[in-house]
């Protein structure tokens, strides 16, 4: 079935792009979440107007980033805290999303959880070094402290 892509779709494309997929793929996965249109010839024919539109949002956002990877680097502390056992072991591991709701909480910008990448599993105390993926140019470095609680 051939396809627009109305979004950027990893391992298959970019907004805009006119891609071939499997029938199943197109209907029951990128169709019912608005990654993609079918193409027909009017649909084509809005591609040249998705590109630009596309183009025109990745420069906004490319300025935006990195107002918000200095907004990032100019936080003091990010600290999150949680649950530890009496030999200082945390319980779990730290996700993205308690990454995000520290950020927030330090006033930081509000980041989407898909944004930020842990370099490894969080399971101890201390200064944690997480990057966040602004944009495709621009990644920002934040200093997490993990402190603990019984």
């Amino acid at each position: 079935m051939k396809i627009i892509l109305t979004a950027d779709v990893s391992g298959l494309g970019e907004s805009g792009d006119i891609v071939e997929v499997k029938d199943g793929y197109a209907r029951n996965y990128l169709l019912p979440r608005n990654l993609a249109i079918v193409a027909t010839k009017g649909a084509q024919k809005q591609v040249e107007t998705i590109r630009r539109v596309q183009e025109n949002r990745r420069v906004r956002n490319l300025e935006h980033a990195h107002e918000l990877k200095q907004q990032l680097q100019n936080l003091d502390a990010v600290t999150l805290t949680a649950k530890v056992s009496s030999q200082g072991k945390l319980f779990g591991s730290i996700t993205s999303g308690d990454v995000v709701a520290a950020v927030r909480k330090a006033g930081g910008p509000n980041l989407d959880k898909r944004s930020v990448s842990l370099r490894g599993h969080i399971k101890s105390l201390g200064k944690h070094i997480v990057d966040v993926q602004l944009h495709p140019d621009v990644t920002a470095n934040v200093n997490v402290q993990v402190t603990g609680e019984q």
